[in-house]
């Protein structure tokens, strides 16, 4: 997300410095990456869920876990693993081409 210009630049006169949270948490692009990557499946997620007309209780029994994991992984919590994200995604039917689509 980007910030528009004349907000960056009120921020700035006042002596507020301002960059991404790349630069401010000191991450590597490898990182960046995966926290898009984990972002991307968990939004994916909730829109396929919505979509469907599911609730999480029901998404949780799909997928065999709890309702507040199902919470957890909307939310890209990083306690949530890829691999459960894919799992579930799976158990609502999505297929390996709805999955690289929601990568890209």
């Amino acid at each position: 997300m980007t910030m528009k210009a004349n907000k960056r630049k009120k921020l700035e006169a006042k002596g507020w410095k301002v960059g991404s949270a790349q630069k401010f948490l000191d991450l590597s692009l490898e990182e960046v990456a995966y926290i898009e990557l984990k972002h991307a499946l968990s939004t994916s997620l909730k829109e396929r869920r919505n979509k469907e007309k599911l609730s999480q209780v029901e998404v949780a029994k799909l997928v065999k876990t709890s309702q507040s994991r199902v919470a957890k992984m909307e939310a890209g919590d990083p306690s949530v693993s890829i691999d459960l994200l894919i799992k579930s995604l799976l158990a609502l039917g999505a297929s390996p081409k709805d999955l690289a689509k929601a990568i890209s």
